[in-house]
């Protein structure tokens, strides 16, 4: 349940309004330099408080390593990693401790398990990401040393009603936009949006694009562990996140095969690939060496200042409007995670193919 990977294996741990969270990387190869700022830099673009379009909790997110690192490099040993928690308001919480919150974890855990944390929603929060993307920024040094080239980029491409089709080159474009949208004029559409929702107490969805390049061939096992079905498996395990299309997506079901089919060609350099890319970067569940291409739709968060029906644990019907601290969309915040679950993704694909060569 709070396990991922096969040969590098993260498990997440702690809770929204507990102590803090944290995450344990088994599968590391030894030797590998880790910088502990690389670290931060990455759970400094996922915290709150960043921008006027997330939540205003102010959490330092300082990174502890409290395990499986010497003098800066991997020891082989399970490296851990400690994030506490210093503005949790479990008394925010107070006030729906027994209502079922529309749209929230509180009413399918209550059955699974027979209780749920009222503090935040515990292990069901997005708080739980920030461990993510710890480990994420881990996963991504290590492809930067294995694979100096590879590079992965994600950012908004829809929120709400405003999209662009723009691709960015590098994170310079994605980063100087408060909603991480590389592109300038849907960038302050997205933005005056998300100021109306603001006042108005409600929320909105969107969508995050992912573009790897770099990625090398080989990656991915036929049939059950294809890496489109492992990117799925880890985008879908995304707080908010409902959906996932790899290549042309959806749109290859009104698509010709003859449109969507990728014939192949010799390039200038003498080399067999593909000629175009619908496919995204994988056929037959292995990575072809064109860029990796994929799309999340993220649902808009589900607690909002505007009055909703519910009922509570008893069954009385009531009105509610949630107090406490949220984002009016996902998706900003979202971008590193997706990142992060992106590198953990392809190195754990790497580090398969060096224990299973063909």
């Amino acid at each position: 349940m709070n396990t991922f990977g096969r040969a590098l294996r993260i498990t997440t741990f702690g809770e929204s309004h507990g102590p803090g969270i944290g995450v344990v990387l088994d599968g590391l190869p030894s030797g590998v330099s880790i910088s502990v700022e690389a670290i931060q830099a990455e759970l400094d673009r996922r915290r709150p408080g960043t921008s006027p379009y997330t939540s205003p909790r102010r959490e330092a997110d300082r990174v502890e390593v409290l395990s499986g690192l010497y003098t800066g490099r991997t020891t082989g040993a399970p490296l851990a990693l400690w994030i506490a928690n210093t503005d949790a308001r479990p008394a925010d919480y107070a006030k729906l401790a027994q209502l079922y919150r529309p749209s929230h974890a509180d009413f399918t855990y209550t059955l699974k398990y027979g209780h749920t944390d009222p503090q935040g929603g515990g292990r069901s929060s997005a708080r739980e990401t920030a461990a993510r993307v710890a480990a994420g920024a881990v996963a991504q040094q290590f492809l930067q040393q294995a694979i100096p080239d590879l590079q992965i980029l994600a950012w908004s491409c829809a929120i709400g009603p405003f999209t662009t089709a723009y691709r960015p080159t590098d994170r310079t474009e994605i980063e100087r936009s408060p909603v991480r949208c590389p592109d300038p004029i849907v960038s302050a559409e997205m933005e005056r949006y998300l100021a109306e929702l603001q006042i108005a107490g409600d929320t909105t969805g969107g969508i995050i694009a992912v573009e790897a390049r770099g990625v090398p061939p080989g990656l991915g096992e036929p049939i059950y562990d294809k890496l489109s079905a492992r990117l799925a498996y880890a985008m879908l395990s995304i707080n908010a996140a409902r959906g996932f299309e790899i290549g042309e997506g959806f749109a290859a079901a009104s698509t010709l095969g003859s449109v969507h089919n990728d014939p192949f060609h010799k390039d200038a350099s003498g080399r067999i690939r593909p000629a175009t890319n619908h496919a995204g970067g994988v056929l037959g569940g292995i990575s072809t060496g064109e860029p990796l291409f994929f799309r999340v739709a993220f649902k808009p968060i589900a607690t909002l200042r505007r009055p909703q029906h519910t009922v509570t644990r008893q069954g009385e019907e009531v009105i509610f409007s949630a107090e406490g601290r949220h984002d009016p969309c996902p998706v900003p915040r979202a971008v590193p995670i997706v990142e992060a679950m992106t590198a953990l993704v392809l190195a754990d694909f790497i580090l398969l193919n060096r224990l299973y060569k063909h």
